[in-house]
């Protein structure tokens, strides 16, 4: 009992962990700690939805305090130019369903941190981002668990462990 909940902890961890989030986090949790696949699901979608709350709530609120450091506001400034670029069109064309698509295309770039800054500088709003947030988290959870679901069943075909 105490190696799942020490598995799943890792997973929570890996979501995380920007540019991986939980596209990298339930491929570990499947296929690395052997894990079932329902549990790794609860807990990615539940820490992902988490995170990209308190990243835009972090950006509303504490994130201007910074401002006074030269390198963090640059920085931040590029950051932001970057992820305004990515999510501009999906929330021009779409509104809340393109940030949740953004947000729900398992592809490098794309997450809940950028959907979050993204949506932020766009000013989205916090209840429009929330509901985006969920929605591609789980289109992603289910897009990343079924693939690697299909992959291993797949793998399993040809190669007897």
């Amino acid at each position: 009992m105490l190696e799942i909940i020490s598995e799943l902890a890792r997973v929570a961890w890996i979501t995380l962990i920007p540019a991986l989030e939980l596209r990298a986090s339930i491929p570990y949790g499947i296929m690395v700690a052997n894990q079932h696949w329902l549990p790794v699901f609860i807990v990615a979608v539940i820490v992902n939805i988490a995170l990209g709350v308190l990243v835009y709530f972090l950006l509303d609120e504490v994130v201007h305090l910074f401002f006074h450091i030269k390198w963090f506001h640059k920085l931040y400034h590029k950051t932001v130019e970057r992820a305004q670029k990515k999510v501009h069109p999906f929330v021009e064309k779409y509104g809340t369903l393109g940030v949740a698509l953004f947000i729900g295309i398992p592809l490098p770039g794309s997450g809940v941190y950028t959907g979050a800054l993204g949506s932020f500088v766009l000013d989205l709003g916090y209840k429009k981002f929330i509901i985006a947030s969920i929605v591609g988290v789980l289109i992603a959870a289910i897009v990343v668990t079924t693939i690697v679901l299909t992959g291993t069943g797949v793998y399993n075909i040809f190669v007897k462990v």
